[in-house]
């Protein structure tokens, strides 16, 4: 059982974080694929939770796509959109409920792009907050911005005094660099700074988030300006007025959607992202520069807190060894170091010290005892990147696999030196690897089970301290 919630005969698709006396209540969008039927249709639903490991599920009734909920005077008010396929067109809506169970739409409150700042098309994926500053409320959304170009993607502004009746004002964020429309976008305050928050599907295939002092901008791009991987979108923001939490989807890859999967490839490992997976849910944290960084939920730890006896064996290189530590000089080669065999959901950690020059280290997941077969986290400190390696490119296979240097990557920060905390958890096909309580980089591991966690340096010296192979808790897992 994954540690990262999926629904039953579904995938998880963009999620609506909502918190309410108390409880942290996240809508989604349920897709059944190729599983519907009476009793199995797409809407919005409702999770429950008070930890982010454990859910209970509300059906809502409600067809659509992606937008926001507030509470007003006691009332719920949920935004979303929906597609008009002859003539193609989008149309945002709005519903009621007072108690989150039943909702009514209100159909004289449906609207669609004024063909005149906007394109017709893009219009979608509403996110609606107060203005102390204007006294009103503001829509944001995902639309395109009309332009003599097809790059035209923007985070669209529309303003209400009622949440009834909407003027439509000139676009948020336009930077007219992509050929798309600003998906799911988020908008929200920490300290001194705003945050607008947005998904790309061309050009970039990410989250992305801009920071200004102003929500009027300008909007600033940060050092990193992405949450995670390809393997992370649609994600919107939460908090409990306490911790600020992250929501997104970790696709899978295994419906070949776009028809774009290899010929006679028998794996999913190289296959083509899907739309939807399972959530994953990062808590935000904000450096004294105002940039965003990420790292795990407490809850998601202890879910993996079981700590189990280290095992480890040297392969190649000298290494000296004294408990939970192990350290290596290997200034002109490759060591590693097999550790524990993985048995479900699991979790490696440690802290790693490396001198000045070290070319690299890294994590093995899945790999057997010669090292090779598995997957693997590098961590690349000349290109100052963490890179995501599949055990095909490892072998003599290699050049089998699709022509690109780089599956997935991550930037490592500026602020990430030669001493940092690595935590990598594996639960099914998901993988999150945590660098520095800053960075992460998630994807998914479909063709390779078994076999061992592993650590390795390579040409310079490393130090691992506090290496802790932890496995997941009774009862703690989702059901």
């Amino acid at each position: 059982m994954s540690l990262y919630y999926r629904p039953d005969k579904g995938v998880l698709g963009d999620m609506i974080p909502f918190y309410d006396n108390g409880v942290f209540k996240p809508f989604y969008l349920r897709n059944y694929r190729g599983n519907r039927d009476a009793a199995h249709q797409d809407s919005w639903v409702m999770l429950s939770t008070t930890d982010h490991v454990h859910f209970t599920e509300h059906d809502t009734k409600i067809v659509g796509g992606t937008g926001s909920v507030i509470k007003v005077d006691g009332l719920y008010h949920m935004f979303f959109c929906t597609f008009q396929v002859n003539p193609e067109r989008n149309y945002i809506n709005h519903a009621i409920s007072t108690d989150l169970d039943v909702w009514t739409e209100i159909p004289e409150d449906r609207f669609r792009s004024d063909d005149q700042i906007y394109a017709p098309v893009h219009w979608r994926d509403p996110f609606v907050f107060w203005v102390e500053e204007e006294q009103c409320w503001w829509m944001i959304f995902a639309a395109q911005k009309k332009g003599p170009t097809t790059r035209r993607a923007c985070v669209g502004l529309c303003k209400s005094d009622d949440l009834h009746h909407w003027r439509y004002c000139e676009p948020l964020y336009a930077p007219m660099n992509a050929q798309c429309a600003f998906e799911c976008p988020d908008l929200f305050r920490m300290g001194d700074w705003y945050y607008l928050a947005f998904s790309s599907y061309a050009d970039r295939f990410q989250t992305l988030y801009r920071k200004s002092r102003s929500l009027y901008g300008p909007w600033v791009t940060p050092e990193i300006d992405t949450f995670d991987t390809r393997a992370f979108y649609a994600a919107k923001t939460g908090t409990d007025g306490i911790h600020r939490y992250v929501y997104g989807w970790n696709p899978t890859r295994e419906d070949n959607e776009h028809h774009f999967d290899p010929l006679g490839y028998d794996g999913k490992d190289c296959n083509t992202w899907d739309w939807g997976g399972n959530l994953i849910v990062h808590e935000l944290w904000q450096d004294e520069t105002g940039d965003l960084f990420v790292k795990p939920l407490d809850t998601v730890l202890e879910a993996v807190g079981k700590k189990t006896e280290l095992f480890a064996l040297p392969l190649t290189g000298d290494w000296t060894m004294d408990g939970e530590k192990a350290s290596v000089e290997t200034p002109y080669g490759y060591a590693a170091l097999l550790l524990n065999r993985l048995e479900g959901t699991d979790r490696l950690s440690f802290d790693v010290e490396v001198k000045e020059g070290t070319a690299a280290v890294g994590v093995g997941i899945h790999v057997d005892e010669e090292f090779s077969v598995g997957y693997y986290i590098h961590i690349d400190f000349y290109r100052r990147r963490m890179e995501f390696k599949t055990g095909v490119r490892m072998t003599e296979k290699g050049g089998q696999m699709f022509p690109y240097e780089v599956e997935l990557e991550r930037p490592l920060p500026t602020a990430t030196g030669n001493r940092f905390h690595v935590d990598i958890i594996a639960s099914d096909t998901i993988l999150e690897a945590y660098v520095d309580h800053r960075v992460v980089l998630g994807t998914r591991m479909f063709d390779i089970e078994g076999g061992c966690f592993g650590i390795y340096a390579e040409e310079g010296e490393a130090s691992f301290t506090n290496i802790q192979v932890f496995r997941e808790n009774d009862g703690k897992i989702c059901e």
